[in-house]
């Protein structure tokens, strides 16, 4: 044959290669996340009084892109990700020092580098990383190895040491999701139980010195949490104006862009933060649960889909990526409804953000790529035949 026979023949292998690979994706599970994303946009759209700028134009936009990184990352062969787990996290992590060292603030924090075309949060690029690390960590780890302190060592500092830059910025509520991330996927590898009762019964000894340490807004939003109306006009306004706009919308919601509580300006942060409390109110608690339902389907594919895989990197990958997916869910929602304390996390796929969409997008692509190369066999020592 040919050196361009040969040419020929491998382009057209690598094509049908490609093209399967495409066939494998899961459709559906795309889809949930487009109809998730439509949802944002169109309160977006209203946030902005029925304009696509300055908010929802570029949302699409980002979603468009992030789209094209979600589906390239799944054609990326699931033991190529184990081979960058490690340089992808010391990446992230030399980003968040680099914030410490120069970043940009906004809002009293400093959690951004400026790269011109977009504002870098290296923190939501820590979360995918971090899982993708400690995946590769304990993959292969036997029930004996899990069982043993020294072992748990250098996953805990994967762990807390990007916590502890990211609780610097200050950013509380990206540091506890780490944290909660990074203890799910211990009690995924199988990490034992009286393990995570030691460490708690530790952190619950620290707290009183932790207050100490804590900034005069951070002790605020905690005794905000636990009374709200002892300053309604101050540090509890935000939250007592959330739970009104909850409320007002009763059942079936005021209508599309008719929330007064939002487009008269007494919401805060309606495109960030508290853009459930936005939605809730527009579309009611009928709209409210059609989103919690789809973020539930999402839930379930992400999880299916991770259980599909042979190997322990594709499984705990897929699943601490997903439990981070729900952690977000969770604590935006308990927050905006007066459960948890406000600590800025944003509702995901529906907030807006670049950095928050871009990664999200890409934790999605990891899954499918698990769930594409489900049968690829990765050795209990690394990349190979088991």
């Amino acid at each position: 044959m040919s050196p361009v026979g040969r040419m020929r023949f491998g382009f057209g292998r690598v094509e049908m290669r490609l093209g399967e690979k495409l066939w494998q994706v899961s459709w559906s599970f795309v889809l949930l996340i487009a109809l998730v994303s439509g949802f944002g946009f169109l309160t977006l759209y209203s946030a902005a009084n029925g304009s696509l700028e300055p908010w929802a134009i570029r949302q699409i936009a980002r979603f468009a892109v992030g789209l094209g990184v979600m589906l390239g990352v799944a054609m990326v062969d699931i033991r190529s990700w184990m081979r960058l787990a490690y340089p992808l996290y010391a990446v992230a992590l030399a980003l968040l020092v680099a914030v410490d060292i120069h970043g940009s603030s906004g809002l009293g924090a400093q959690r951004w580098i400026d790269l011109g075309v977009i504002q870098l949060q290296p923190s939501e690029i820590m979360k995918i990383t971090l899982m993708l690390a400690l995946a590769r960590y304990f993959h292969g780890a036997n029930p004996q190895d899990t069982g043993r302190p020294l072992f748990l060592l250098a996953p805990t500092a994967l762990v807390f040491v990007p916590a502890v830059l990211v609780l610097k910025q200050p950013d509380l509520g990206t540091a506890m999701m780490l944290v909660l991330a990074g203890a799910a996927l211990f009690l995924l590898a199988g990490v034992r139980l009286w393990m995570f009762a030691v460490v708690l019964a530790a952190a619950g000894g620290v707290v009183p010195l932790a207050w100490r340490f804590m900034r005069e807004y951070q002790r605020q939003r905690i005794l905000t949490f636990l009374d709200p109306e002892s300053d309604p006009l101050g540090a509890g306004y935000h939250i007592l104006q959330s739970k009104i706009a909850l409320g007002s919308g009763g059942l079936f919601g005021k209508g599309f862009m008719l929330g007064t509580q939002s487009h008269l300006n007494f919401l805060p942060e309606k495109q960030t933060d508290f853009i459930f409390t936005m939605l809730a109110e527009e579309w009611g608690m009928v709209g409210g649960v059609t989103l919690l339902a789809l973020y539930g389907l999402i839930l379930i594919w992400g999880f299916a889909l991770s259980l599909r895989s042979r190997s322990q990197f594709g499984r705990l990958l897929g699943l601490g990526l997903t439990t981070t997916f729900f952690f977000y869910v969770f604590i935006n929602i308990a927050m905006v409804m007066g459960l948890v304390p406000v600590v800025g996390v944003p509702l995901p796929l529906i907030s807006y953000g670049g950095t928050a969409m871009l990664t999200l997008l890409f934790g999605f692509g990891l899954i499918l790529s698990i769930y594409i190369h489900r049968d690829v066999p990765i050795g209990r020592r690394g990349v190979g035949e088991e």
